[in-house]
């Protein structure tokens, strides 16, 4: 299963290769390029480079999710005749068909962000509209998928009300920080590649790997890596083409619902659940992740995503104390702070993109830490989140 998993970076890969040239070529022509977005939006002098990156970034991970789907739903399977499915999924394909429902569910969340992202490039959205359809899809998505996070609070909040709220939150907040990340050349999706790459190392790692998940993070890998061939500023030049709202939104969401599904699952639900390759049955049984040997687990997402996050909370608070609109853009965000420093763009994404990987690699260790090492895996990730603000407070009148 661990090859076959990993396969589906390449195919993503290749796929997401074409599809750029062909969404780079589609943005010329109908000359869908970078724009000046809502009224009162600060941005980086325009460029005649088309925003239409978020189609193959999207069509590379949903092309070959429906397809598997598809292929491997309902299938009736003969172990004496010859099949095209292989044979390591044939004792995965009871749990496969029982959760394609949530599964299409999720496709379908992403393609709702999606299509809002692509009419946000071409005619600016305002906020609070976005905002509305964020929460729905995330509520929507959540109730559809079983997934809620800390169900073992329901007790004590006398209702599930608030694991429900706590995973719209986490949905929306992890959507809008790889939206906000989309501020320099090859910056959120670098970021985005790193979290998902220890995501699934992270899964990888597990007794028991949650095969759903792994195959996710790894076509969401392979549609990234096409990309950023596009994006990464490599040369002076920079980007030949931006993913726009309707990629970091994808992007940002699929990484919110996985690292959900990733983290909140018992290790113990093998009954078709986790190695049944269906996901992680939300929810159920988290009270017996609540221990002092799973604990350090739950954090794990934190930890992945601390540099978003950090961006996230930090711009907007300075734009909140400044009385302005958290979700109005502008020059202000950690990438630009750093430029501000006298970083390069190009140095100012490295450096982001080394940061969140440091802090990754102890969300990778995390899961299976003990509460030692977990004691000081939140002292490296404090220090390095520490030693950044140090450094751009020090520097900024």
């Amino acid at each position: 299963m661990d090859r076959l998993t990993l396969g589906l970076i390449p195919f993503a890969l290749l796929l997401s290769l074409v599809l750029t040239r062909v969404a780079r070529w589609i943005g010329h022509g109908l000359n869908a390029l970078d724009s000046a977005g809502v009224a009162g939006q600060v941005k980086a002098p325009m460029r005649r480079v088309p925003n239409t990156g978020g189609i193959a970034i999207f069509w590379a991970f949903a092309l070959p999710f429906a397809g598997l789907l598809s292929l491997l739903t309902g299938a009736e399977l003969d172990p004496n005749d010859w099949n095209i499915v292989p044979a390591d999924l044939h004792e995965h394909m009871d749990g496969i068909t029982a959760r394609t429902p949530a599964a299409w569910a999720l496709l379908g969340g992403a393609a709702v962000l999606h299509v809002m992202g692509l009419i946000d490039d071409r005619r600016a959205l305002p906020a609070w509209p976005k905002l509305v359809v964020m929460l729905v899809v995330a509520g929507v998505v959540s109730w559809r998928t079983d997934t809620r996070l800390l169900t073992a609070l329901d007790g004590w909040a006398g209702g599930a009300w608030l694991s429900i709220v706590i995973t719209v939150a986490w949905f929306v907040v992890i959507t809008n920080a790889f939206n906000f990340l989309d501020n320099m050349d090859g910056l959120s999706g670098g970021v985005a590649l790193v979290c998902a790459g220890a995501l699934l190392a992270s899964t990888l790692s597990r007794p028991e790997p949650q095969w759903f998940v792994a195959a996710c993070l790894a076509l969401l890998i392979g549609s990234l890596l096409g990309f950023l061939r596009f994006n990464f500023p490599l040369s002076r030049r920079g980007a030949t083409i931006f993913q726009g709202d309707s990629g970091s939104l994808v992007v940002g969401f699929l990484l919110a619902f996985l690292s959900a599904r990733l983290t909140y699952l018992p290790v113990d639900d093998a009954a078709g659940l986790v190695d049944a390759g269906g996901g992680s049955g939300g929810g159920r049984g988290v009270s017996g992740l609540l221990s002092s040997e799973a604990l350090p687990a739950l954090f794990t997402p934190l930890v992945v995503m601390a540099i978003p996050l950090y961006d996230f909370v930090s711009v907007t608070v300075i734009r909140l104390s400044q009385g302005k609109s958290p979700f109005v853009g502008d020059l202000q965000h950690f990438s630009h702070r750093l430029v501000g420093h006298g970083l390069t763009k190009r140095a100012a994404v490295l450096v982001i993109c080394g940061c969140a990987m440091a802090t990754s690699i102890g969300g990778v260790l995390l899961a299976t830490a003990s509460a030692v090492e977990a004691v000081l895996i939140a002292a490296q990730t404090a220090c390095v989140l520490g030693v950044l603000g140090a450094y751009e407070w020090a520097r900024t009148p």
